[in-house]
Formats: structure tokens, C-alpha cells, sequence
């Protein structure tokens, strides 16, 4: 599933290419393209459950005190493993990600396939959430260049 939604940010949202509307169309391209009709239909629930999160009255979606600190439950330790959580406090700290956003990114996260999610991985659902998040548009490019910049020089001699 999570391939799907690779193909689909890359091809369609981040070439800025119109993403198709229409599901059955956007099902037949998908299988054209090798995906398998099971995993078709939950990546494109997962990207309707995300918009859905937008407009929802969840609970972690009122404010919060920018000072608090996450607790994960056994099972988001367990797909997450430190490194990524200690990415998610990161992000927090240098503001991109909101008490908000980080709750939607760990929601986005768990209802994924995976067992557990590389770092590589949660940057790209962290960049699929801020993407389809109004007003996060500086916050977006922050995380674009994170994702995409390559250190300057020599890291090691």
C-alpha cells in the first residue's frame, strides 16, 4: 500500500500533474501500473481517511499546550521506533510539524500496512500530511528540504 501512495505523490501531487478525480479511473491506472487491486483500494482509503482528518472533530485536532509531551502507546513504539520518534520530536521543535500535524502524521502512520516504518518512509507521510494540510505551506517546503537537500561538504575524513 504504501508503494501506492509513493506512486501516486510523486507522479501525480508532487509533479503537480492534475491528479485524477475520478476512482475507477485512477483504480485502472493504478493496475496498469502493476499495483494490485486490494492494495489500490487502501491506499485510496488511507488518502480519504487523511482529507477526512482535516474536517473531523477528533479530539487531537483542538489545541493543545505547545509545551506537552507525547507519550506513544505500545503499538505506535512499535511501528515507530526511536529514531523516527525522535524525528517527529525534531520536527516539532523546529516548527514544522504542530501538536496537530503530528498527531495526524501518527494516525496516517498507523493505519499503514507496514509492521514497522522506516525513517525514510515517515518523512514521506509527514510530507503527505503537510501537503494536504491548508496553511502548512512553509512548513511543506522545510520538510521538502529535509527530504530532498543533500549535505553540503565532506561528513567524514
Amino acid at each position: 500500500m504504501f508503494d501506492i501512495l509513493m506512486y501516486l505523490f510523486e507522479n501525480y501531487v508532487h509533479s503537480e500533474i492534475e491528479l485524477l478525480v475520478d476512482e475507477d479511473e485512477l483504480t485502472k491506472e493504478l493496475t496498469r501500473a502493476g499495483f494490485h487491486q486490494v492494495d489500490i483500494i487502501k491506499a485510496l482509503s488511507w488518502l480519504e481517511h487523511l482529507a477526512d482528518l482535516q474536517e473531523s472533530d477528533k479530539p487531537y485536532l483542538c489545541n493543545h499546550a505547545q509545551h506537552s509531551f507525547r507519550i506513544y502507546t505500545k503499538a505506535e513504539m512499535a511501528k515507530l521506533d526511536v529514531e523516527c520518534r525522535g524525528f517527529l520530536l525534531f520536527l516539532e521543535q523546529i516548527q514544522v510539524l504542530s501538536v496537530e500535524t503530528r498527531e495526524m502524521v501518527i494516525d496516517r502512520v498507523m493505519e499503514l500496512d507496514e509492521p514497522t516504518l522506516e525513517l525514510e518512509d515517515l518523512k514521506w507521510v509527514v510530507l503527505m500530511v503537510l501537503f494536504n494540510v491548508p496553511g502548512n505551506e512553509s512548513a511543506y517546503e522545510q520538510m521538502e528540504d529535509l527530504i530532498f537537500e543533500q549535505p553540503e561538504g565532506r561528513l567524514h575524513s
